[in-house]
């Protein structure tokens, strides 16, 4: 992810409130075991019990767990407020599960609009500057404003220790001496220009020695002005770089903690963030009751005046599933806001995958024979399909013309095998056929697509069953070796974001479970509550 550099200012005030942020290491165990209390319980019918004595329990005194709030109306200031502690929580999270979180010193294109409102009201700025120096006597107002916004630039680049050099820029850039000197015709504009410039020398990233030699070469004081604010801004960009590397670390060990407290924050800012996580754990519920009831009334001997046993962490699980398949036109729920890109990219790659294993799997049935061998034809399968299917997930990607695309450099790769080896080619009816079955994958409720789906979908599950600690993943199902490696790579990556996510908001998701699986203990325990007040 890139940010703007227009916004390294906010990012750095950001980066320095995270920092003063006390989380300590020493909560976070039994953090971590509250949030993770819910998935160790729920791997047997225990979980259930487990869950009615939870709900029961007096929580509200726990650290870790969500404190509810009455319904209220919320003002422009709250909104903004939540707003802001959202902003903060998404950097955050970012930064720590980016490696390649940065920031780039990116400007308008030349031709934009903006590009050109920019350009035309910065040359006025540095001609109007111009002729002020040029004057006799010359007239320094703007050029001491300028002085006195590096020297807060080159101040804030000191680290709490450089005493001496926060002493040295401000004696040599002294803003009440330069004026008194202004006012006798006495300012030496190059020898302040000449201190900044080395001061730069001493301050900047190695990256940008060749930047400062040629502030020195340049004699136009105007327009050395103008380079020495355009080298202050990389600078500024390189800090915030260095403080995002500096701070990814210390995240890592307080992330989790600091994540539950933002939005915990947002919740008592706003009641109903939990609007859409609630309801998209009661699809989940209800999705599983009506598995439950569709394996029930297919089994003659089963009791069904019992009421059925649902495991949270089953619930949990399924509905995390179901963001592999999720419409992202619509609002993704709030605990996953901050990961939507990431599972949206996921999903995006894996219909890719799904149509590479359909492909494969219609090729090897009906013209197997053929491709046996062919050399590495699963790759050369990716490499011509990978392209082709960039972007598949736009409304205007037309799928079937990629699937006949697809179908033809097959025949192409097969043909060109037999032919090679001395053998006859695929007959023409045969092509037609091949290429028909691709292209019908793209049609609804295809039963190759719907084999493949499956199995994908078995293969997740399977990942997010096992214990976050295992490193090893679960078997592949049968036709998808021509994906595995991209598969388990994707599935790595899905696995740590929900099991991040169970540690974040484990305790939102409980509270919400209890309340949608045992509606009964919630009236008791509000009975109870009344009668004692």
């Amino acid at each position: 992810m890139d940010v703007p550099e227009e916004d390294t200012n906010s990012l750095v005030y950001c980066v320095k409130k995270v920092k003063g942020i006390r989380m300590p290491l020493s909560d976070e165990q039994n953090s971590d075991s509250d949030s993770s209390r819910l998935s160790e319980s729920t791997a047997s019918s225990s979980d259930s019990e487990y869950s009615r004595q939870s709900f029961n329990s007096d929580s509200s005194s726990k650290p870790s767990s969500p404190a509810s709030s009455p319904p209220k109306v919320i003002t422009f200031d709250e909104l903004t407020a939540a707003t802001r502690n959202l902003s903060n929580w998404t950097l955050a999270h970012e930064i720590a599960v980016n490696a390649n979180f940065c920031i780039k010193h990116e400007d308008y294109p030349q031709n934009s609009f903006a590009g050109t409102v920019k350009q035309i009201v910065h040359k006025a700025f540095w001609d109007h500057l111009e002729s002020e120096l040029n004057e006799d006597p010359p007239e320094y107002e703007h050029a001491i404003k300028l002085f006195e916004e590096i020297k807060e630039i080159l101040l804030s680049f000191l680290t709490p220790g450089a005493n001496r050099m926060h002493n040295q820029i401000c004696e040599v850039l002294d803003m009440d001496l330069i004026r008194q000197q202004a006012e006798h015709n006495a300012v030496d504009i190059p020898g302040l220009a000449n201190y900044i410039i080395n001061t730069m020398g001493k301050l900047c990233a190695p990256i940008r020695d060749n930047d400062i030699k040629q502030l020195k070469a340049t004699d136009n004081i105007v327009e050395l002005l103008r380079q020495i604010f355009h080298v202050l801004d990389l600078m500024k960009v390189d800090m915030a770089n260095y403080t995002i590397k500096s701070l990814r670390p210390y995240l890592w060990h307080n992330l989790v903690d600091y994540e539950r407290t933002k939005f915990q924050e947002i919740l008592e800012e706003t009641p109903s963030a939990l609007n859409l996580t609630t309801e998209w754990i009661k699809e989940s519920i209800e999705d599983e009751l009506s598995s439950i009831s569709d394996e029930s009334s297919s089994s003659p001997g089963a009791d069904s005046s019992s009421k059925p046993i649902i495991s949270p962490t089953l619930v949990l699980n399924n509905g995390y599933l179901k963001l592999l398949q999720w419409d992202y036109s619509k609002t993704i729920p709030e605990t996953l806001i901050i990961d939507e890109v990431r599972l949206q990219e996921l999903r995006e790659k894996l219909n890719q995958l799904k149509v590479i294993a359909c492909v494969s799997l219609i090729t090897n049935n009906m013209v197997g024979a053929a491709t046996v061998d062919v050399p590495d034809f699963a790759d050369q399968l990716k490499r011509i399909s990978f392209p082709l299917l960039e972007g598949m997930n736009k409304k205007s990607f037309d799928l079937k013309e990629a699937l006949n695309a697809i179908g033809v450099q097959i025949c192409s790769i097969v043909n060109k095998s037999l032919s090679e080896r001395g053998l006859p080619t695929l007959s023409e009816e045969m092509q037609s056929n091949l290429m028909g079955q691709i292209a019908h994958v793209v049609e609804k409720n295809n039963p190759v697509c719907s084999l493949i789906d499956k199995r994908i979908q078995l293969f997740m599950r399977s990942l997010l069953a096992l214990p976050s600690f295992q490193k090893c993943l679960p078997t592949m199902p049968g036709g998808l070796s021509v994906i595995q490696t991209e598969i388990e790579f994707l599935g790595s990556q899905y696995a740590s974001i929900v099991n991040f996510n169970k540690k974040v908001y484990g305790p939102f998701y409980a509270n919400i479970l209890r309340k949608l699986l045992f509606p009964e203990a919630a009236v008791e325990k509000t009975e109870a509550e009344t009668s004692s007040n």
